[in-house]
């Protein structure tokens, strides 16, 4: 009797031990790509797939290259097409507007989304009915921003796998180069960026700048303030790569939040406005000629440097969600309004 409960004390010890061991074993390696990853930065498996995102809701795996990609974020939409994903529906915006076609979709690719088949989900009130009945296979949401459809997040992540990526604190280039390793794109993203920087080349060798520093900014309709880009935003990114030094904000301007937490615009309004407008030059962005006048005409700003020396120039009505297309367009507006040696900072 004695040698049976000997025995059984050893075999229960040994198998006691194995399962610590086990369990000790498992738990260091139960999530190594998690615990290396950053935000936004992709892992790819050697043979090509599966892929891993670390986003800000944790890590995303895709399994197999996506075929119907549903964007629910009409800013992200323009830098998906360029790098010809498979986007088979998008959020979009009001439509028949200055900046957007009657689907909604910003004019500066709205023809392309059209040849592809592109389908308007809905304009600006978010629809998950009409997300689910796309039946994507990844669904892209913008963290922030005025597209941003955060809420249904909870909804949406169990009918697809769900990337929720921001645009606030990265290029439309950056996010070219991200969707392109992701989606496995890559010679796609990389062949937009590398033709966008050929552009930006020249344009840098070809413009003289207005007088610096220069306040960035897309002008309020009803005359009343501004979104100020800064040097985070896609816009302040740009500028900077062509030359321009973008003018100081007061810090007690800043702060002012909307549309989720967000790094690349400072909003000014009323008695605060001037104090935000310290550009000796002003590039109003999402906007056409008559803004100049406009904001030259605001009784507020008379005693601002650049309205004084008359340095106001509209950069063009599509310049205010930044993909290749717009970019591109923008481009083209700064040759035309600082090509040739026209003007003398």
């Amino acid at each position: 009797m004695v040698r049976r409960i000997t025995h059984f004390r050893r075999v229960f010890t040994l198998l006691l031990f194995s399962l610590i061991l086990a369990s000790c074993d498992q738990s260091p390696s139960a999530s190594p790509v998690q615990n290396t990853l950053t935000i936004d930065q992709v892992e790819k498996n050697d043979s090509g797939w599966p892929r891993s995102i670390m986003t800000r809701e944790g890590l995303l795996t895709l399994e197999h290259e996506p075929t119907r990609i549903v964007s629910t974020s009409v800013t992200l939409s323009g830098t998906l097409l360029a790098i010809n994903a498979p986007l088979v529906a998008s959020g979009a915006t009001m439509a028949n507007t200055s900046v957007a076609s009657e689907q909604g979709f910003m004019r500066q690719w709205s023809d392309i989304a059209e040849e592809r088949g592109v389908v308007s989900l809905y304009q600006t009130e978010p629809n998950a009915e009409a997300i689910i009945k796309a039946n994507p296979d990844l669904i892209i949401i913008s963290a922030t921003g005025g597209d941003s459809v955060m809420k249904l997040y909870d909804q949406l992540k169990d009918i697809a796998p769900t990337l929720v990526i921001g645009y606030d604190d990265k290029s439309w280039m950056q996010l070219a180069q991200i969707f392109g390793d992701l989606l496995g794109l890559e010679t796609q993203a990389n062949h937009i960026v590398q033709d966008f920087e050929k552009q930006l080349s020249l344009t840098k060798d070809t413009i003289t700048l207005p007088p610096q520093p220069t306040t960035a900014m897309v002008y309020y309709q009803d005359d009343t303030g501004a979104n100020i880009w800064t040097s985070e935003s896609a816009q302040g990114r740009l500028l900077e790569e062509l030359g321009f030094t973008l003018a100081i904000i007061p810090e007690d301007i800043k702060g002012n939040i909307s549309m989720g937490l967000r790094n690349d615009i400072v909003i000014a309004t009323g008695e605060r406005f001037p104090d935000a407008v310290t550009g000796h030059s002003v590039l109003l962005f999402a906007a056409s000629r008559d803004r100049e006048n406009a904001l030259k005409d605001n009784h507020y700003l008379q005693t601002t440097s650049a309205i004084k020396n008359n340095q106001v120039y509209a950069v063009g009505d599509d310049t205010f969600r930044l993909d290749y297309y717009s970019a591109s367009h923008l481009l083209t507006r700064l040759n035309t309004l600082f090509g040739n040696k026209k003007h003398v900072e």
